[in-house]
């Protein structure tokens, strides 16, 4: 094996390892999420796996991302619709809903000083 292939095969394995359970929580579904980010006062954050900005953003929240409760749209078609239903159609994510406001691709010192 040359350096470069073991260099790819890190990030390969790096990758699959950022968009897996072990970094993002386990997925309610939209409307249990709702129910939990109600009642624990905490944002509502929507995701998919593979999604950079998504990592990005847990990545930058850091221990206190756990907090928040993420719902992966791939596993739930309302969580989908709900997502699309603010953006203009598409799917875009992250989408973080925190009671009635709500925002695409926030900052991550904007959703940190709600978790804070």
């Amino acid at each position: 094996m040359t350096v470069l292939s073991v260099l790819l095969l890190v990030v390969a394995v790096a990758l699959v390892l950022l968009s897996t359970p072990l970094v993002f929580p386990r997925s309610p579904g939209d409307a249990q999420g709702r129910v939990e980010a109600d009642a624990r006062g905490v944002p509502l954050i929507y995701w998919r796996p593979g999604c950079t900005f998504c990592i990005r953003l847990r990545l930058a929240l850091g221990r206190s991302g756990g907090q928040a409760v993420w719902v992966d749209v791939r596993r739930d078609p309302a969580a989908s619709a709900r997502v699309r239903s603010v953006n203009d159609g598409n799917e875009t994510v992250p989408t973080v809903f925190w009671g009635e406001e709500h925002r695409t691709n926030p900052p991550p010192s904007w959703v940190r000083s709600i978790l804070t």
